[in-house]
């Protein structure tokens, strides 16, 4: 029997583009979101090669009112617009299914849904078997003997479908799928602001469905006094028998649509498959083009420069040449002899709580590039002893600083080495690193998608024919591997998933290489991003020391504080409730104390900080939830929170420091976040009183002085502000000056703290809404201030326009080190987004240039206190501020280190100045 696949392009759009976006955002070449269309394709595809169907057609909503927004206006009145970021992908899968010769379907007055059931009705007629791919349950009632509704969905991470046809309906929900349609109209549903009946929900709109059948034949009994109905719901289905019938209007699928297409139409043909090759590698749809095996369609030019690196069509046995290696040194004149070192450390867990990182390299691939030969060294010896033969060797090795070492994610293994007791050197490219650099826009940079990216290949599907070597065995994918099923064939897959990974990292060198020089990234890379590697890896490795009892003091502070207050709260609303709970707090505080309520929704009122912090005069018990919240957050987050971090043997605790996560280059760091300790309340400040320096010790603190403002003024060139930093001006006083036009000695503290945040906002493009909140003044005052400011600094103004109709431009803006940001924002319909990709365009270049030249700081502090071999180390890095960790003997040389290295990190038109602590704690720093 003849097939057809009827698709409903919007839900399956939809679905696709949430359930990709949690994991990845994936991206065009030119910097367009298209995770919506490859998970679409996707989930089409995997449908296709299952019923290959002989007829499909695609169905799409269109804009604009239809014959239910007649009917209702309020009809889906309180759906959310499209996301932006799925709008772009509209068209992109339309023309992708125009190439493809898939008919597409939409009419103007008719939703996507009326189309699907007119023609699921028309292929019936035709004697064909109709599948509906929905995400949208709706389309139940279309089900019929000869109609079959299938739902995808996500389980375990990989697409899933399930079947609903007329039986599997009846046998779910104990009514024909007609009759769905009557449960809707006394259910309502609020997705698409159907009303129903006020009162009945679904379990009630079942029940009387199941019992009366219909709508229309539930009134009539209720109209002879036939039913069992009492009390409130009786009095509901009464007083609403139009809601009712309205709402089942609105949920009931047209299928009386008027199409001319004919069957022929809808007929699965050819694909054009060189534009579909085109489109998928600008979309870097690589694994769709390996897939279908397209790249053949590349230009032969093109074809014959990428051969060597072209793995397409290629089995993983095609591709690796492996050895096996009983143990490391048997490949150590090798490596001495090449002087470069690609490698890939494969890691298990390790329950050691004195270590680092509680991981230990459990075998190690080696590629040998000018032979083209993988070593693979299985059970790799791990025993952190240095009479042990292997990681003697790997010593000899990783500390030669005559070999060049090439890897992945190189500031894990820099620690996993030093846990061995091996201080590595000689660091000089990392895959990651070098993604992150040619675009900081992406979310992750597995190495499973830099394969996929550089080299066109899905290491996933190209590791599945490893569970196909015996014919008696039944195939095992690769989730069984990972799941430890089979040992042997595990220990066969990581063997050769772990040599794919190396054997990528030295065709990934090649290619990402190439594309820094291309963009003039390659001195950015060389000479910042990796010698910070060793820096950041450094830092984790040395940590910082926690006083642990003195942060157990101070979390029982707190906690007895929070009791205070919460006896207060308790006090001022007369009786005891959950304060955690924003539904008994919202009923506390809108209902029995009647102070000003945003609008209700189902799960009750608001209570959010902007809320309160709106209604805080109203009463005193805003303002003493609002030091609850504050408190309760200090000592969940960072007294609780830190505890567990403290490492049993150091007593210091070891965050991570990751140079690939912020889009402008910034370090952050996670595990914990110690960036994020706060600074604004004094009483989070007073943590900082328990990172202490160890024994004979002391905290130098140096911080850069208002840095990107420094760095504005080096940009935009603009008179004024270079003229504040040249003569050592107080910038916020100069500024309040010129644009209140009155003398700088005449300035008031609260007019230099106006000025201040305006000089702070203007390049994050604050709006007049924005300052007024900041400094209390009215929008329309903000605005004049804001406007009175760039008359007076007129070459930031200039930079501002300028800065943002480059990118508009190029797709992207520049640090002055050559870090560049891709700005695909710009290109929105979207009014917000594009304020978004404007305010992105003029902070980058700003702050990204205050991370390079703090990176910069860094790497020349580092080599100086490595070069005079001084004991004092660097623990922490906050944005602009760099904490030493110093012997007290070598404070002076510290300090000299620092003032020389950060003032002299770049030369620019103004003055780089810090400021400089000594103390005893990071507290006293500050």
């Amino acid at each position: 029997m003849s097939k057809m696949l009827l698709i409903d392009g919007n839900s399956i759009l939809n679905r696709a583009f949430y359930g990709i976006m949690g994991s990845k955002m994936l991206m065009a070449k030119d910097g367009t979101y298209t995770n919506a269309v490859y998970g679409f394709l996707a989930i089409m595809f995997k449908v296709q090669e299952e019923l290959n169907p002989e007829y499909m057609v695609v169905t799409f909503d269109l804009k604009g009112p239809t014959k239910r927004h007649e009917m209702y206006k309020e009809y889906k009145g309180t759906r959310k617009g499209m996301p932006d970021e799925l709008a772009a992908q509209m068209p992109i899968i339309k023309k992708i299914l125009k190439e493809m010769n898939i008919c597409i379907i939409e009419k103007e007055g008719f939703e996507a849904d009326d189309i699907l059931g007119t023609l699921s009705v028309f292929g019936e007629e035709k004697d064909l078997d109709v599948i509906v791919l929905s995400g949208d349950r709706d389309t139940f009632q279309l089900a019929t003997d000869k109609v079959t509704i299938r739902i995808p969905r996500t389980k375990m991470g990989k697409t899933e479908v399930e079947d609903f046809d007329k039986n599997k309906i009846e046998e779910t929900y104990e009514v024909n799928p007609k009759q769905l349609i009557e449960v809707k109209g006394l259910q309502g549903d609020s997705s698409d602001n159907i009303p129903g009946v006020p009162g009945v929900g679904e379990k009630t709109a079942f029940k009387l469905i199941k019992e009366y059948g219909s709508i229309e034949n539930l009134y009539n009994k209720l109209e002879n006094d036939e039913t069992d109905l009492k009390g409130k719901l009786k009095e509901n289905v009464e007083e609403n028998k139009e809601l009712a019938i309205l709402s089942k209007e609105l949920g009931t699928i047209d299928l009386n649509v008027p199409i001319e297409n004919s069957l022929e139409e809808f007929k699965v043909e050819e694909w054009n498959q060189k534009e579909i090759f085109k489109i998928f590698k600008e979309l870097n749809f690589n694994r769709y083009i390996d897939r279908f095996n397209l790249i053949q369609y590349s230009d032969p030019e093109d074809l014959e420069k990428n051969s060597e690196n072209n793995l397409v069509g290629k089995s993983i046995k095609d591709i690796l040449n492996i050895e096996e290696v009983l143990n490391i040194k048997d490949i150590l004149t090798i490596i001495q002899k090449q002087k470069k070192l690609f490698y890939y450390f494969n890691v298990e867990k390790y329950d050691n709580t004195e270590y680092i990182i509680q991981k230990q390299i459990r075998s190690i691939s080696i590629y040998n590039k000018e032979e083209n030969i993988i070593y693979y060294i299985k059970d790799f010896n791990i025993e952190a002893d240095e009479n042990c033969e292997d990681v003697k060797t790997l010593k000899e090795i990783f500390e030669d600083e005559q070999i060049e070492k090439y890897g992945y994610k190189l500031t894990e293994d820099y620690i996993l080495l030093k846990q061995l007791n091996i201080n590595p050197t000689n660091f000089v490219y990392d895959a990651e690193v070098a993604s992150y650099d040619i675009n900081p826009t992406k979310t992750k940079y597995k190495i499973e998608e830099l394969i996929n990216e550089y080299l066109e290949i899905d290491i996933n599907e190209l590791l599945q024919e490893i569970g196909e070597e015996k014919e008696e065995e039944s195939q095992i994918n690769i989730f069984d591997l990972d799941n430890g099923n089979n040992d042997g064939k595990k220990e066969e897959y990581s063997k050769y998933k772990n040599s794919m990974y190396v054997y990528a990292i030295s065709k990934v060198y090649d290619i990402t290489i190439e594309k820094l020089e291309s963009v003039g990234g390659i001195n950015l890379f060389n000479t910042i991003e990796m010698p910070m590697v060793e820096v950041l890896s450094e830092m984790q490795y040395n940590g910082i020391y926690v006083d642990k009892e003195e942060l157990e003091v101070f979390g029982d502070e707190l906690k007895s504080n929070i009791d205070e207050i919460t006896k207060q709260i308790y006090e001022l609303s007369e009786e005891e409730f959950n304060v955690n709970s924003p539904k008994q707090l919202g009923e506390i505080l809108f209902e029995k104390l009647n102070l000003t309520a945003q609008k209700k929704t189902k799960n009750g009122y608001s209570t959010d900080v902007d809320v309160l912090e709106k209604i805080k005069a109203e009463h005193p018990i805003v303002e003493k939830i609002l030091e609850y919240r504050t408190l309760a957050k200090l000592n969940s987050t960072y007294v609780e929170g830190l505890i567990p971090y403290i490492n049993s043997k150091t007593k210091r605790i070891h965050s991570y420091f990751h140079q690939t996560i912020t889009a402008t280059g910034r370090i952050s760091s996670t595990e914990p976040n110690l960036q994020n300790i706060p600074t604004r309340i004094e009483i989070g400040k007073k943590l900082r009183k328990v990172f202490k320096p160890k024994e004979g010790y002391v905290f130098v603190d140096a911080d850069y002085s208002q840095i990107e403002l420094r760095i504005l003024a080096h940009i935009s060139e603009d008179k004024n502000m270079i003229e504040a930093f040249e003569n050592d001006e107080d910038i916020h006083k100069q500024a309040a000056s010129k644009v209140l036009n009155i003398p700088i000695e005449e300035i008031t503290s609260k007019e230099r703290s106006k000025a201040k945040a305006v000089n702070f906002g203007i390049v994050y493009g604050i709006s007049d809404f924005g300052l007024a909140g900041q400094i209390g003044v009215s929008r329309k005052e903000a605005k004049e201030y804001i406007e009175q400011y760039l008359e007076k600094y007129s070459g930031i103004k200039k930079f501002m326009e300028e800065i943002v109709e480059d990118a508009k431009e190029k797709g992207y803006v520049e640090t002055l080190f050559n870090r560049r940001r891709y700005i695909p924002e710009l290109k929105s319909t979207n009014y917000m987004v594009r304020q978004f990709g404007a305010r992105a365009s003029m902070n980058t270049p700003i702050q990204g240039t205050a991370a390079d030249v703090m990176k910069i700081a860094m790497i020349n502090v580092y080599k100086e206190m490595k070069d005079k071999k001084l004991k004092s180390k660097i623990v922490l890095q906050v944005h602009d501020e760099l904490l030493i960790e110093t012997l007290e003997e070598e404070k002076e040389d510290v300090k000299n280190i620092l003032k020389k290295c950060m003032e002299n990190a770049i030369t620019l038109k103004v003055p780089l100045k810090i400021d400089m602590q000594t103390a005893n704690n990071w507290y006293e720093a500050k």
